[in-house]
């Protein structure tokens, strides 16, 4: 059994399917002794792990189900030589487009100002969303949302004037002078939890 939890919410994981049925039933039943019940729309048994794409595809099912956990949306993947499972997590896409619609209006609100200005505003939001978001298995959705991000400072300078056309050429240009291209920045979780024995004693 695996416990994941932040305040309220939790991930809970078992090797056999009956454990967590079981595990579910009795939550439900000791919350309903408090008044209290599992939201509805937020709690649910799903197939994953290390052998969810085999099994599910000796049933006849398709690809293991995924779910949302901290702006991330889990997915159960496998290494490039397929050699074994890894645990794929990407940013959420609600979360994309809510950051993207903040990044749109900003740069309306300030599409009179200086690109030099911008440019360094615009790459410490990269930044910052890379720092939580670049984990392994997400370099592509890193890389759409820089070119996302990109689009929509094109369009708001393309509304300060329409005397001289902003080619996309020319933007890329601009864009590969402020913005830091994507790349992961953090380790696999079994690194980051990858256990060495020094002395004897247990080092995390």
């Amino acid at each position: 059994m695996i416990v994941v939890r932040y305040a309220d919410d939790a991930i809970v994981g078992f090797e056999h399917r009956h454990e967590a049925e079981q595990f579910l039933a009795d939550l439900k039943a000791r919350l309903a002794r408090f008044g209290l019940n599992l939201h509805p729309d937020k709690t649910r048994l799903i197939e994953f792990g290390r052998h969810a794409i085999a099994n599910r595809r000796a049933r006849g099912l398709g690809k293991p189900e995924t779910f949302d956990f901290l702006g991330f949306k889990h997915y159960c993947g496998t290494r490039r030589d397929d050699s074994g499972f890894v645990l794929g997590r990407k940013p959420m896409a609600k979360r994309m487009r809510t950051k993207l619609r903040e990044i749109k209006e900003q740069l309306m609100a300030t599409r009179h100002d200086g690109i030099d200005g911008q440019g360094k505003w615009l790459a410490q939001v990269l930044r910052g969303w890379m720092a939580y978001y670049a984990v392994p298995m997400s370099g592509s959705a890193i890389s759409a949302f820089r070119h996302h991000m990109i689009e929509r400072w094109h369009g708001a300078l393309m509304r300060r004037s329409q005397r001289r056309r902003l080619t996309w050429t020319r933007m890329k240009t601009i864009a590969d002078r402020y913005l830091p291209f994507p790349r992961i920045l953090h380790p696999w979780p079994e690194k980051r939890f990858l256990v060495t024995i020094q002395g004897g004693s247990p080092v995390r």
